[in-house]
């Protein structure tokens, strides 16, 4: 299993530290409106959990997948503290993804570090794993304010190319600025996009829901 990111050797390299916090990100934290209690949540590129303890906090059945045992074993641990529960998976999610349908799919500074040539059918299987009207909302790092650090190897995401991803989704936002950093250190800024995309329900959709509904009625 590999990675081009610097963080899983960081976590490993202090295991009794978090590395970023245990604070949700910023990011997550703008979601909370969007989180339907029992939603299944999909975390990607989780790291030590902190969001993913967030929206287990906030109600949700979650499932975290990161290619860094350490960091999973710290979330687990800032899981039981907030006495909260969350599948933890290691994989690489360029690769594996956990089975089944999901509400909610999130990433925070995680998938800029997938290599371009396998985010096409990452993304094309989040999608596939993603029930009708369910949300995607990912930030990612773009090459308008570029700063490396710990050597990461990162194929930035170009302005606008997220969003084109999701051109038949309804996108609820997309936005671009620059988030501080001072991971190494020195006080730096990288280039981000945010999006939040919700997947359109279809006619077959519809009917599905409508028939779900006669049979519980009936049940």
């Amino acid at each position: 299993m590999t990675t081009r990111s610097p963080w899983a050797r960081e976590y490993a390299r202090r295991p009794n530290e978090y590395v970023l916090g245990t604070a949700p990100s910023a990011f997550a934290r703008t979601l909370r409106a969007l989180l339907v209690p029992g939603a299944q949540v999909l975390e990607l590129g989780c790291g030590e959990g902190r969001d993913s303890v967030f929206f287990a906090g906030c109600g949700c059945d979650v499932t975290a997948v990161d290619v860094s045992a350490a960091g999973l074993r710290k979330g687990e641990r800032l899981a039981q503290r907030a006495g909260v529960d969350v599948r933890w998976v290691h994989g690489d999610a360029a690769r594996y993804l956990p089975t089944g349908q999901f509400d909610f799919v999130f990433s925070c500074g995680a998938i800029h570090y997938v290599p371009r040539r396998l985010r096409p059918g990452l993304l094309a299987r989040v999608k596939a794993a993603t029930r009708p009207t369910g949300i995607h909302a990912h930030l990612v790092f773009t090459d308008c304010t570029v700063y490396v650090e710990k050597n990461e190897r990162i194929d930035y995401f170009a302005a606008g190319e997220l969003s084109g991803v999701y051109d038949d989704w309804q996108i609820a936002w997309s936005g671009h600025g620059t988030i501080p950093c001072d991971q190494d250190g020195r006080p730096h800024r990288h280039g981000v996009e945010e999006l939040i995309a919700r997947r359109p329900a279809t006619k077959e959709d519809a009917v599905t829901v409508c028939r779900l509904s006669i049979l519980e009625e009936l049940a």
